[in-house]
């Protein structure tokens, strides 16, 4: 009876292998005649005994499954590149484990074809805003060689041009674990024949140089992305309201790169949109401690601190903008309108006062005060005019305020420039 049973088993064992062969030759005929969805379906058919076939049989099922997949993505149906890549690199991992490499060679000629293929169409996505679809297709590529991180890279960057946030986020995050730099050196050189400066490896150009057809070499820096890759982890973050995220990121960025004051702006930008404005206005300070010469900073500190009312911070703030940077009409505009709603505050106070003689004159010293307020801010105008004598919200606010202040010459100037 123990016998009986041993050959039945060995009979089963036999059929199962031989119907695991039928359906690996039939895979590969549908995929020989391109096939390919029929060849996928004939191996998954064989799909839940493989694991029990020689590592020989398996290694054969698993390539022909990733050139059958491999295809199937080529045709359109880019969820399938994944699972190509998948079964190759299991080519791989078995006859490693066996000992025996038979179809290993192929697997990796089959991936090395596929990474470079899926390259070339994610550029071709992007060129056609594709941009998810590029993702994953840049993804798959450095899953082929992980060594190819800077296709990860990419892939982040696409996946955010997408909109895929979350994707996004998932690739940043890897990026970081792997430790990420991204710093390179770009080796240049002038082809004589054209006068193109052409890019190429260091030792490609030092030949071409030797040999004269290239003149002029050079060698340009990139940066490192690290600093770039925790920001657009904050802002990622940021972008999906999860705000404490953010911050942590940002705070952790700032560690590593104390002296990068686009994270400063950042994290201020997020403080803002959080509605704490007393911690944008302090960051903003920082960054203009770091960057004293730019304007923006400058004028940013003013409009915080006008919202806020504090003037005199305010008009200190915009009046270093426009030191800096004499054009800058957005800070002249509300320079003036400083001394303006400080003018206008005080009709208020006027308009509360009754007809005793203390009264008037109380009502007198005001008005005088609120058209010097006024007056100081036709002045600051009028000298942003020069420079700019056809803007119209210069020109308006000009109107406004001669309006205001009863000076009906002006007031008539103003409307004759703006065409009214």
């Amino acid at each position: 009876m123990r016998n009986t049973l041993m050959l039945l088993f060995a009979l089963l064992i036999s059929t199962v292998g031989m119907a695991q062969k039928d359906e690996i030759k039939a895979a590969e005929k549908s995929l020989k005649d391109g096939r390919s969805a029929e060849a996928v379906a004939a191996l998954e058919g064989a799909s839940g005994t493989i694991a029990s076939a020689d590592p020989k049989m398996q290694a054969q099922y698993y390539v022909v499954m990733g050139k059958a997949k491999a295809d199937l993505g080529k045709k359109g149906d880019t969820e399938a590149f994944a699972g190509a890549v998948e079964a190759l690199k299991k080519v791989v991992e078995i006859e490693e484990a066996s000992g025996k490499a038979k179809y290993s060679g192929e697997a990796q000629q089959v991936m090395q074809s596929l990474s470079a293929e899926l390259v070339n169409a994610a550029v071709a996505d992007n060129g056609n805003n594709n941009f998810e679809a590029a993702a994953e297709k840049l993804y798959t590529a450095y899953s082929i060689n992980p060594a190819d991180t800077i296709y990860l890279y990419y892939a982040a960057s696409s996946a955010v041009q997408g909109g895929t946030y979350e994707r996004a986020l998932d690739f940043y995050k890897e990026l970081k674990e792997i430790g990420y730099d991204g710093s390179s050196v770009v080796y240049k050189a002038v082809n004589v024949e054209t006068g193109e400066a052409e890019e190429m490896s260091k030792q490609q150009r030092d030949l071409m140089v030797k040999s004269g057809t290239y003149t002029n070499p050079t060698e340009e820096k990139q940066p490192s992305k690290k600093s770039e890759i925790v920001k657009n982890i904050a802002l990622i973050y940021n972008q999906l309201g999860k705000n404490d995220e953010a911050l942590a990121a940002y705070a952790e960025a700032r560690a590593d790169n104390p002296d990068d004051v686009n994270l400063v702006l950042n994290q201020a930008n997020l403080y803002y949109q959080m509605g704490d404005k007393d911690k944008f206005k302090e960051l903003m300070t920082e960054a203009a401690q770091m960057e004293p010469d730019n304007a923006d900073l400058h004028y940013n500190i003013g409009v915080i601190n006008m919202e806020q009312g504090n003037m005199e911070e305010a008009r200190a703030s915009f009046k270093k903008a426009i030191e800096i940077n004499p054009g800058y009409t957005n800070a002249q505009l509300n320079l003036s309108t400083t001394y303006v709603n400080e003018g206008n505050s005080l009709i208020d106070a006027m308009n509360e006062l009754g007809t005793s003689r203390d009264d008037i004159a109380k009502y007198d010293e005001l008005k005088a005060k609120k058209d010097a307020l006024f007056q100081e801010g036709a002045t600051i105008l009028e000298e942003a005019l020069k420079n700019n004598p056809e803007n119209q919200g210069i020109l308006t606010q000009l109107k406004n305020i001669y309006g205001a202040l009863g000076d009906n010459e002006n007031f008539m100037r103003m409307k004759k420039l703006l065409g009214e």
